[in-house]
């Protein structure tokens, strides 16, 4: 097979140790192979990229293994190498050959003709900011956690305060529970402590409280609603950090700020998963096919097998979704009309992935060009409806009913 690169390094990384096989070019048409073991301390990282550097290396692959790929790509792109991450599934070894040297030596093979492609790893500034909202999305879902255990403990305590008021950490409930916790068993008194709006709720507060709420449920109480305090804090402390470090792309969050179901939170992920250079996915199908929000392909013996996506980046999958749903909710707007033409079809989960492509379409586009989000009006899709295929199609739906149609031009 072809030469394309002809100096290049295969990596082979584990949590200990890389082995790394370069190969360049040996006497006469031949290939030299070298292959040696480092350690995965800086200082061992060092020598490797040193290494790397004497031998006139100019291109350096290595497979996505859990996080101990890390370290290796930040010292190699420090000294300017270009580094290729890859997907495992993409290198299967041939049987025969397992083992770290071996496996080193078939990276080099494939990336020296060309074979490899590049996972996405978005730039150092984008990698900080991606860690900063994973952690927020951890940390707010740890607080749903400890709220519906909040939920629990009450109701085993007959308590019934969350059939009443929204939200359990809300002014009146927290007022509520901590009278609980201080000993408070008195209806009228606990009932009392309605704010606002849940004063017209005062008769129902009456029932609900106290129940059986004893000194058990007290100190239980008491640890869950320190556990959401702290985690309020954590939360608050990310969202000023998140703004610090998105500041340089705060354009790109405007823009997509304008897009139906897109708010300032959603706009954070996205830019944090794909980045804000569009370069690097030469269409939007590229970028719905590497989110994994675009119908799946996969023929064979010239029939369709499965249209369902695959797996792509869960983060991205999960904050495009959420708009989805968002944007159902969002009267006069193009995508509301959208989701609900295809979930009257095919139900309201396709819907929302459907709309979750169109809005990855979007903001690439929006990002590519700079450009902010043009509504185009609930009667958009409409506007591209073919009149008699409309007739032909309620027609045949009468006649599905028994009954014989005629159709006349209105006057």
């Amino acid at each position: 097979m072809e030469v394309l690169v002809e100096r290049c390094a295969g990596l082979d990384v584990h949590m200990r140790s890389v082995s790394a096989c370069v190969r360049t070019p040996g006497p006469g048409r031949s290939r030299r192979s070298e292959v040696r073991t480092f350690l995965t301390f800086d200082a061992s990282l060092a020598e490797l990229a040193g290494w790397l550097l004497a031998e006139g290396v100019t291109a350096v692959a290595m497979e996505a293994t859990g996080v101990y790929w890390k370290p290796v790509w930040d010292v190699l792109e420090d000294v300017g190498l270009d580094v290729k991450l890859v997907n495992p599934q993409h290198i299967k070894a041939v049987p025969g050959r397992k083992t770290d040297v071996r496996d080193a030596q078939w990276i080099a093979q494939l990336l020296e003709c060309g074979l490899l492609n590049a996972s996405f790893v978005p730039p150092r500034e984008i990698r900080e900011l991606r860690d900063l909202t994973r952690y927020r999305r951890r940390l707010v879902e740890s607080r749903a956690r400890e709220t519906m255990r909040l939920a629990k403990l009450l109701e085993g305590a007959h308590v019934k305060l969350s059939s009443v008021v929204s939200d359990l950490t809300g002014v009146t409930s927290r007022l509520i529970l901590a009278a609980l916790c201080d000993g408070e068993r008195d209806p009228e008194v606990l009932a009392e402590l309605a704010q606002r709006k849940l004063r017209r709720k005062i008769p129902e507060l009456r029932q609900a409280v106290p129940g059986r709420f004893n000194e058990h449920y007290a100190f239980m109480v008491r640890e869950v609603l320190v556990q959401i305090d702290e985690l309020d804090a954590a939360i608050h402390r990310i969202d000023q950090r998140v703004e610090e470090v998105v500041a340089p792309f705060a354009w790109a969050r405007d823009l997509l700020s304008t897009i139906p179901g897109i708010k300032t939170r959603n706009a954070e992920i996205i830019i944090a998963e794909i980045g804000v250079d569009m370069t690097r996915f030469p269409t939007p199908e590229h970028l719905a096919s590497w989110a994994g929000v675009c119908p799946g392909n996969r023929q064979s013996g010239g029939r369709q097998r499965s249209g369902a996506t695959r797996q792509g980046n869960p983060w991205l999958q999960s904050a495009l979704i959420e708009a989805a749903w968002s944007a159902s909710r969002t009267r006069n707007c193009s995508m509301q009309t959208r989701f609900w033409r295809i979930a009257r079809r095919r139900g309201v989960n396709k819907a929302a992935m459907a709309v979750a492509h169109h809005v990855l379409i979007v903001v690439w586009h929006l990002l590519a060009e700079r450009a902010t989000y043009h509504e185009l009006g609930p009667d958009y899709l409409a506007r591209y409806d073919d009149p008699t295929r409309r007739q032909r199609h309620l027609v045949h739906q009468l006649e599905q009913l028994g009954l014989h149609v005629t159709v006349e031009p209105a006057a």
